[in-house]
């Protein structure tokens, strides 16, 4: 049964404002199911809300997930409070429900919650300007540094080792060789494309184990469309989107960032004359997000900024590349062979971010 034919049973479970009037489905997520709701107040006005079902075979314990969204959300709105903001507006902001918990559980089965909508800005898939891409390093460059007294081990890992890039790549080698659903033979050059670059796969996790790197609060999905951007002065307002915010490294939130960022083209492009690494998008992301952070990050961590964009696109596409040989259990698709288009789009990038790595270099000692 498609989610929103129970909307009816959901909605009044939590303490929306006003009547209900309708759910309009948001189409671009690739993990929950998310609504768009409305509702009319006694002032005439109508408001509007974001109400999710929690995909609960990606995150297999919705508690510990709401957990971690309860304690940061309050930590930010603190913060920002402090600091004269808008909590509102600069941070997600839960509905509770009719018994004031953060999220709701139907009879053992469903998980479902809600947010207050962040109006008068809008996420973007491509960048519409330069000065977004300035703005969004900033947004999660700050998001990091309110973050930065969190107590980490509070956290719970809500898919563990997401970014563990040695275990990624072990299942990634498991699932080529099971090929269950028979396509390896179909993807031999992507294959491939990622055995060559074993190697890698590693760096980073071996230097957080040996605690050369530090462990973070990070948010550890730092696409461009997690940043709400406002709509008149295009600065970064909200990062969204904390289903993955657990202890990591900031590499796998910069990386990541840059990843979706620098892209010319959709993140499912087919023609791939169509996709390029932006090096004027990196400068501009690399300065806002070292604006924010530069008196934290360590040395280290400074120096991994470059190769972390590429370590992060050649993961992105080992995951989706992972979940076409594997049935396409994990992320949504709309077609097939989307998987497999989302991958290939994001090898293209590591193969440009390969020729242009020595300039990527030069542009972070730039603004460090």
């Amino acid at each position: 049964m498609r989610a929103e034919l129970n909307l009816t049973d959901v909605v009044p479970n939590f303490k929306f404002a006003g009547q209900f009037i309708r759910a309009e489905p948001y189409e671009f997520g690739h993990i929950h199911d998310t609504f768009y709701t409305y509702f009319s107040k006694s002032d005439g006005l109508v408001h509007r809300y974001i109400l999710q079902r929690i995909n609960q075979y990606v995150f297999k314990c919705p508690e510990e997930l709401m957990a971690n969204i309860e304690a940061i959300s309050v930590h930010l709105q603190r913060k920002i409070t402090t600091a004269g903001g808008d909590p509102e507006r600069e941070s997600l902001t839960l509905v509770p429900t009719l018994e004031n918990g953060g999220f709701l559980h139907r009879n053992g089965g469903d998980y479902w919650r809600a947010y207050i909508s962040i109006e008068g800005a809008q996420t973007y898939m491509v960048p519409q300007s330069i000065d977004h891409v300035y703005n969004a390093g900033r947004a999660y460059g700050r998001f990091q540094q309110q973050l930065d007294d969190f107590p980490v081990h509070r956290l719970h890992e809500t898919i563990p080792d997401f970014h563990n890039t040695v275990k990624r790549f072990k299942t990634f080698v498991e699932v080529v060789e099971e090929d269950k659903h028979n396509r390896a033979q179909d993807v031999k050059e992507e294959i491939d494309f990622v055995l060559q670059r074993a190697g890698e796969t590693s760096i980073v996790v071996d230097l957080i184990d040996r605690r050369e790197l530090p462990l973070r609060v990070t948010h550890n999905d730092t696409k461009y469309n997690n940043v709400m951007i406002d709509d008149e002065t295009g600065e970064g307002v909200c990062v969204i989107d904390l289903d993955t915010v657990m202890p990591g490294s900031s590499l796998y939130d910069f990386g990541d960032a840059i990843r979706s960022i620098t892209n010319t083209g959709e993140e499912d492009e087919q023609d791939l004359s169509k996709v390029h690494f932006n090096l004027e998008c990196f400068e501009k992301y690399t300065q806002g997000y070292l604006d924010a952070t530069r008196d934290a990050l360590t040395p280290a961590e400074i120096q991994l900024l470059a190769f972390s964009a590429r370590l992060m696109s050649c993961e992105c596409g080992m995951r989706f590349l992972t979940d076409h040989l594997n049935g396409d259990v994990y992320f949504k698709i709309h077609k097939p062979g989307h998987n497999l288009d989302r991958c290939r789009t994001q090898f293209k990038l590591v193969r440009d971010m390969e020729r242009d790595q020595e300039e990527m270099l030069d542009i972070v000692q730039k603004y460090c």
